[in-house]
């Protein structure tokens, strides 16, 4: 390492005792006196500029108010100032250093006083006794004063805890600081107090072992700042002694510099074996303690003491300890760990002594960017950084480490995406190119050409590319560049163009680079919530919006006329202009590139079908003819009526070539483009409708696919129509008379469908796809038009309802959608229609018919809640909301009964077929279902819902005896789960009640019948005793928590082996990982209930796969944590290793 430089001789040669220094925020910064001398000073020389007759006169009471403020400070006992703000910490010091120097005993009592009352108890040995008292037997009695409870707890207020801590700190750093120039080296005072605060360290109370830690480690720092100011003052006498000796003149001169430098030789030799004897006396016991805050406190402390002293600490007899704590539980240790790692490797002078350690644990650190904890995870991604900066990881060991690109937490993903970009692209470990300057790796058609390679290895699916270029985006400069992008993407030279794969990837690096620049998110947040940006950053985006305007402004139809013909190009190509600014293009005299574009996009529209595309198209053109201004307005509105006038020429041209037996691929596409126009606006249809109904009525055998399309814009204009006549203030009859008559035209199409349904598991898939339509068609047509919203107003002749026939064809073909298997819809999960057709959106049309009242909650609510838990996740979500929001209606409890019952029944059908084994599998759908049900009377709810269990309960038991024995497993099944959410009371209750009910029945003529019976009763006598008994526990126990503060656990202490550093008690070395474990599988499940898009329904296969595969090895990375943590750390104990 680089010498330190030698501090000037004036502030080497001071008095006796330097003077106590004013406190700053960190605590072990002593070299600072001199200037703060200097700011007294001239704060001193301020004062007596003032006038002189002022100071005269205010003189006596400044003097009086001094002398009582000295009095009430030194009557302060050193306790009491710990307590407080701490501000009068240097001067205690100092007084107290003074005091040592005229009796040393009666000091030295006074500062174990403090140290005892410090770990919170009130011990004090006589001053007489001081030199004859054994350590042993003092600990011991504090211990005992612990075991009565007779000790002070201060961390009852965790934040006068932490303000006494640091005030403990401040008092032991300044107490070094203000020895060094005596006491400090006396080899009584500091000798005496070690005894204390080892012995209290290894002691069975928490307490004692966290104050006494926190004073041994702190001591060490001390300690290393009076070393450090001691190192420079040897290395510069040494250099003064050799310049003498080279003279060959002895003298006097020659022996002062050999008597000053062994002293200082010897000073700095006892400051180390007072570190060393901490270290092994405290830390090597206490960095494997069965509290993670002390733990921490070690790691983090030796993290510091490795930096600013490698002459002692950087050594592998030290750094061991920072590699077995990266397998530590506690993720604030492994935090921890890395971060003292990663300050090490900073600095480069450090690293040749960290190669034998890096071979050890390098494998260990990469582990950890994975690590279950978030936190853990980052800090661990920067250490990896800096190994890689020095060339310490193979890059082979890197293959798996990237696919955290896609993981879910951002605060990963963007670590990841830092160390991506510094060592892929701008190679910054890389030594040929980090000692070049200007060479050609530092222009952005490089960096981009290297970000390419990366997105290829996602170009199968778009999402996975958004993520990738969102971690990178806020490091690559490059992504900004919007003039170098173009220019790659607008190369005529065949040696620069771009192959296929290359350019998709860099169109949809641009769109989404824009979409960042203008503050848009280009994937999903984790907390669903609006982003809140400041004015500045608002501003910023306002400047990125110009900037890409006039990057893009002349350029931009170029790319569009270049890349049209490719449809997965043009997309993210048109979406482009949704971020700009069309104001500059009047400011700028580009109308005619305007007028380009929007033709331009226009012509896109009519080539491409893919929906995407047309959406891509129809949001552009529909943001033109909303945010430019004037002339240009005029001619996007114009160019959107006559893309509405071409699109129905084409239809009517499509409908008339399909009744001349003409190919459908025509119709279907333009009903593609129909329907994503009608979802923008209104489109003028008056004299299409009638066509598209003849087409549905006269050619029955038509592809589904057209069917589909054919009643969804059938839907979307009597929706416009309906619109229309609500919003306008006067309407006609003969508006009226046509909406009905196109909404019955509607419904007649839609029942026609409804009761000519199909075998959904043995037709063509088509036919499924073609029921998800009708099944969510109906449901939004059935709720526009309810009687209720109609009632009593002008419109009440527009108001209609479904028959109760019909509502239950209707379910029978929504049951049979939500019956389609799993794997039925992974083999059609990249359909272009996916988030419309499939089974959650069957789920979510019934839940919304229910939920506003469409139809009757009789109706169909207990059949949406009876497949509460059979058709998985998502469905079961939308059914929770559901329930939710009827609770807030009024009485559910009817609903979820007949939920039950219907469930039971499916059971009861099945057991007449005699298939045990599926009979075994409804009746458990029926138990999961009441406990789910049940499940949402916890906490508060059942108190504030006692009547509705009850309910539920006594109806639940009139069914099951109404046709008994055969229905009494009811009993288990259902009722079971919602009788022990009430109260003992009522249990007994219900109990009696059932008794009665069976005084007078013969039970032993079927035994196995009545068998359901009797589980009931036991069981629920079981729940009873179970309720009733902790409650008493729980008062006695809580009882003795508020009197004694926390249960005690019982020791059996030895005073002698206190100073045993071969042994320690099981119960202190040990780290129990039960709490942890719990904590991890709660963090899993919160991960899962939380994962975001790219884990949702529309991810891809390969993304599936990627999530399996890092499960799987989180899996397998905690098993060999566990393991490997196991096998390092099961060495002796005289390795301070063993856990």
């Amino acid at each position: 390492m680089e010498e330190e430089p030698v501090p000037p001789e004036s502030a080497a040669r001071r008095s006796k005792r330097a003077r106590a220094e004013v406190r700053q925020a960190d605590f072990t910064r002593t070299d600072r006196i001199e200037d703060e001398l200097e700011e007294e000073r001239e704060e001193s020389s301020d004062e007596f500029q003032e006038p002189r007759r002022k100071a005269k006169r205010n003189k006596a009471i400044e003097g009086a108010s001094t002398s009582a403020a000295a009095g009430r400070k030194a009557d302060l006992s050193l306790i009491d100032v710990l307590k407080g703000e701490g501000k009068e910490i240097p001067e205690v010091v100092k007084r107290w250093v003074e005091h040592y120097e005229r009796n040393q005993k009666s000091a030295m009592a006074e500062l174990l006083t403090m140290l005892f009352e410090a770990c919170g108890a009130k011990y004090r040995i006589p001053e007489e006794n001081i030199d004859e008292t054994d350590v042993d037997d003092v600990v011991v009695g504090l211990v005992n004063m612990a075991k009565r409870a007779e000790v002070e707890d201060y961390q009852s207020s965790k934040r006068d805890f932490k303000n006494f801590k640091d005030n403990l700190v401040y008092f032991w750093d300044n107490l070094v600081s203000e020895c060094q120039n005596g006491p400090l080296f006396d080899q009584s005072l500091f000798d005496k107090c070690l005894n204390y605060i080892i012995a209290l360290s290894c002691t069975p109370p928490r307490s004692f072992r966290q104050i006494a830690s926190l004073m041994g480690l702190q001591l060490v720092t001390s300690f290393i700042n009076v070393a450090k100011i001691l190192g420079p003052q040897r290395a510069t006498t040494q250099r003064q002694l050799d310049a003498e000796k080279k003279k060959k003149i002895e003298g006097p001169r020659v022996e002062s510099l050999a008597k000053r430098l062994s002293m200082t030789h010897e000073k700095i030799t006892t400051l180390e074996e007072m570190m060393r004897k901490i270290f092994t006396g405290l830390f090597v016991h206490r960095y494997r303690d069965i509290d993670p805050d002390i733990r921490m406190s070690c790691i983090e402390s030796l993290g510091v003491w490795v930096l600013s002293y490698p002459s002692l600490f950087l050594q592998d007899l030290y750094l061991k300890y920072l590699g077995w704590t990266l397998n530590d539980k506690s993720a604030g240790v492994r935090k921890a760990s890395v971060l003292a790692l990663q300050n090490l490797y900073e600095a480069d002078a450090n690293v040749p002594s960290l190669n034998l350690f890096t071979q050890r644990f390098y494998k260990r650190m990469l582990e950890l960017a994975d690590d279950i904890d978030i936190s853990v995870s980052v800090c661990a991604i920067g250490l990896v950084k800096q190994l890689l900066r020095h060339e310490l990881v193979p890059d082979e060991e890197l293959g798996s480490f990237y696919d955290l690109l896609i993981d879910d937490p951002p605060d990963v993903r963007r670590a990841i995406g830092a160390l991506v970009y510094d060592h892929l692209i701008a190679q910054k470990f890389n030594n040929s190119q980090s000692h070049s300057t200007g060479s050609d790796s530092d222009f952005p058609e490089v960096h981009i050409d290297r970000m390419l390679k990366i997105l290829k290895e996602f170009s199968a699916d778009p999402i996975l590319s958004s993520y990738v270029i969102d971690d990178i985006w806020d490091y690559m400069g490059a992504m900004k560049d919007w003039k170098c992008i173009i220019r790659m993407l607008l190369a005529d030279n065949p040696s620069a163009e771009l192959d296929d794969v290359d350019a998709s990837n860099l169109i949809r690096l641009l769109s989404a680079s824009v979409r960042k620049a203008v503050g848009e998110r280009i994937v999903p947040a984790t907390d669903n919530r609006n982003p809140h940006h400041t004015k500045a950053q608002k501003e910023a985006f306002e400047n990125n919006k110009r900037d890409i305007t006039v990057a893009m402004m002349k350029t931009y139809p170029q790319l569009l006329r270049k890349f049209m013909p490719d449809k997965d190009k043009v997309a993210p190509l048109v979406e482009i202009i949704l971020h700009t600014n069309l104001e500059l293009y009047s400011l700028k005299r580009q109308e005619q590139n305007f007028r380009a574009i929007l033709k331009l996009m226009r012509e896109a529209f009519f080539k491409h079908g893919e929906k995407d595309n047309l959406r891509a198209c129809v949001k552009a053109i529909k943001f033109c003819s909303t945010e430019s201004q004037g002339e240009l307005q005029d001619f996007a509105q114009n160019q959107i009526k006559d893309l509405e006038d071409d699109l129905i020429a084409k239809l009517k041209s499509a409908i008339k070539d399909v009744m001349n037996g003409g190919d459908e691929y025509s119709l279907l596409v333009n009903l593609k483009r129909l329907y994503e126009l009608q979802l923008s606006h209104k489109v003028p249809l008056d004299s299409l409708y009638q066509d598209l109904v003849h087409i549905l009525q006269s050619f029955r055998n038509i592809d589904d696919e057209v069917v589909a399309f054919l009643l969804l814009n059938m839907f979307l204009h009597v929706s416009w129509c309906l619109h229309s006549i609500v919003s306008s203030e006067a309407v006609s009859e003969a508006s009226l008379s046509s909406l009905l008559g196109k909404r019955d035209a509607l419904l007649e199409e839609l029942e026609y469908f409804l009761h000519n349904s199909f075998q959904l598991h043995r037709d063509a898939r088509s036919k499924t796809q073609l029921a998800y339509r009708v099944c969510g068609i109906l449901a939004d047509t059935w709720c526009l038009f309810k009687k209720n919203k109609f009632v009593l107003t002008k419109l009440e002749i527009l108001g209609c309802s479904p028959d109760e026939s019909i509502i239950k064809k209707y379910w029978w073909m929504c049951e049979q959608l939500l019956d389609v298997s799993d794997d039925a819809d992974d083999e059609e999960e990249n359909r272009e229609y996916i988030e419309e057709t499939n089974p959650d959106t069957v789920m979510f049309a019934l839940a919304k018919l229910v939920a506003t009242d469409t139809v009757a909650k009789e109706h169909l609510a207990p059949e949406i809640v009876s497949h509460l838990v059979k058709y998985g996740a998502s469905i079961g979500e939308i059914v929770k909301h559901l329930l939710t929001a009827l609770k807030k209606k009024g009485d559910v409890s009817n609903i979820l009964l007949e939920a039950l019952k219907r469930a039971y029944q499916r059971y009861l059908a099945v057991i007449s077929s005699g298939n045990d084994e599926e009979s075994s599998k409804k009746f458990q759908e029926c138990k999961d279902l009441a406990a789910r049900l049940s499940g949402s009377y916890v906490g508060v709810a059942r108190n504030k819902y006692k009547a509705e269990i009850l309910n539920i309960v006594r109806e639940g038991i009139n069914f099951a005896f109404s046709d008994a024995p055969k229905q009494l497993s009811f009993l288990e099944g259902a009722v079971l789960h919602f009788v022990s959410k009430l109260p003992a009371s009522d249990i007994l209750d219900i109990m009696k009640v059932i008794e009665r009910r069976t005084e007078h029945v013969k039970k032993d003529e079927d035994p196995s019948g009545w068998r359901a019976y009797y589980k009931f009763l036991e069981t629920i006598r079981e729940k009873y005793l179970k309720n009733e008994a902790p409650k008493v526990a729980e008062v006695k126990e809580g009882t003795t928590v508020r009197r004694r503060g926390r249960p005690r656990k019982q020791q059996n202490l030895q005073g002698k082996r206190l100073f045993d550093e071969q042994t320690s008690s099981e119960e202190e070395d040990s780290i129990s990982g039960s709490d942890e474990d719990v904590g991890i599988d709660e963090k899993q499940e919160e991960d899962e209930e939380n994962a975001p898009l790219i884990n949702s329904l529309r991810a891809s296969s390969k993304l599936r796969s990627l999530r399996i595969s890092k499960e799987d090895r989180r899996v397998q990375t905690k098993t060999l944590d566990g393991s490997r943590a196991a096998e390092e750390l099961a060495t002796p104990k005289t390795s301070g290793a063993s856990s």
